[in-house]
């Protein structure tokens, strides 16, 4: 006899599975633990086979028949529901693994083990959050150029075109490489070449001519600050390296002996080992800043806590404290400083030079065969430009 609602509701657990059947191969399955389950027995292709439609009582016995008979509707039409279902299953779940989620995720570990500095991978983490927001549930073949323009149009308005000229670049390349992965048919972001503000190219400013310099370096031989601070400063001129390099900087690094600085390569911006020549101005700098902060290992230990460096912020607002504004010096700009002093004075080899600085050639085949890291060169570039330092003032 057919089911009814009362003869499910009284179905009670037995030591063993069992079941009771409807009709048309339609059947209520009975397990141990009390649960009742839609089950459906048919046949197709000669086989026998049987298709599961959920738990009594939230598939109802109604829903349970409705279900059946549209399974019965594909099997005359020759198509098998079991496997219908199997694909639609696949299918629902390959949408669910190709979000832009998914593959921004897939694409920041391709960024970690291709070695990118962790401020690196911040940045990025952070940007593609940004579009998480709006768009990350969704497959990568449904994102188009509008849905990602209406994103960083939200930017954009606020004055943010740098961070949008970014966040365009970034989701771009979760695109390119979800196409690469055979998922994603194209990158929506290239129809958006022109559809954005672009922004103003700002170079740090930096000081590139003698009288200023001069100024600068008056004041900091003046300066009423932390004598630590100070040190950093003219060893960030010394060694014309970016701010985090110095900053973060540990004892062991340093081989006072061989007068050198082996700086490791994840705190370099090509993630590449860089090795600085120390000048003997660079040298009694170093033995008076370890009689301040020689007890840690941190060149530079932070106030609040020792185990880590001295913020990024530190060196700057020194800079503001002396009377400099950023319009006028950046702590990254003495790069730039030393780079226009030492070509300007046509002594040295512009290779060296850039050497000096750890630029990497950006042309790829040049820098392949051009491996001589011009040492010789650099150590004496090294002390010609602590003594430039020391007649300008």
């Amino acid at each position: 006899m057919p089911l009814t609602n009362t003869k499910l509701k009284a179905l009670k657990p037995k030591a063993k599975p069992y079941k009771l059947a409807d009709y048309d191969g339609l059947a209520i399955l009975v397990t141990p633990n009390g649960s009742k389950l839609w089950k459906f027995k048919f046949r197709i292709e000669g086989m026998e086979k049987s298709l599961s439609f959920g738990k009594y009582p939230y598939v109802s016995l109604l829903q349970a028949r409705d279900m059946r008979d549209a399974a019965r509707s594909h099997i005359v039409k020759g198509v098998d529901p079991a496997a219908l279902k199997r694909d639609r299953k696949n299918s629902q779940k390959a949408i669910s693994e190709h979000t832009f989620a998914r593959f921004a995720e897939r694409y920041l570990t391709k960024r970690v083990k291709e070695g990118k500095s962790e401020a690196t991978l911040k940045k990025t983490e952070w940007l593609l959050r940004l579009a998480m927001v709006d768009f990350g549930d969704m497959p990568v073949n449904e994102i188009n150029a509008q849905t990602v323009l209406k994103t960083l149009k939200k930017r954009e308005v606020k004055g943010h075109y740098e961070t949008v000229r970014r966040m365009k670049s970034t989701i771009s390349a979760v695109f390119r490489y979800a196409v690469a992965s055979g998922v994603a048919e194209n990158d929506p972001t290239f129809a958006l070449k022109d559809a954005l503000i672009r922004p103003i190219t700002k170079h740090r400013a930096a000081i590139t001519d003698k009288a200023k310099l001069k100024e600068y370096l008056h004041a900091l031989e003046n300066y009423g600050g932390k004598a630590e601070t100070k040190i950093g400063l003219q060893l960030l001129m010394l060694f014309a390296c970016r701010p985090g390099e110095i900053r973060k900087a540990h004892w062991d690094e340093f081989d006072l002996e061989e007068r050198v600085w082996h700086v490791p390569a994840e705190r370099m911006k090509m993630r590449k080992p860089h090795n600085v020549p120390l000048s003997n101005e660079a040298l009694a700098l170093l033995e008076q800043l370890n009689t301040l902060t020689g007890w840690s290992n941190q060149l530079f230990p932070s106030q609040g806590n020792p185990k880590k460096p001295i913020s990024e912020n530190t060196l700057n607002q020194a800079l503001r404290r002396m009377g400099f504004g950023p319009e006028e010096v950046t702590s990254h700009g003495f790069r730039s400083t030393f780079s226009t002093f030492a070509n300007e004075s046509g002594l040295w080899s512009p290779d060296a030079i850039e050497a000096y600085c750890a630029r990497q050639d950006r042309n790829t085949v040049r820098r392949a065969y051009n491996r001589s890291q011009y040492w010789d060169e650099r150590v004496k570039l090294a002390e010609w430009w602590a003594n430039k330092l020391k007649s300008i003032i």
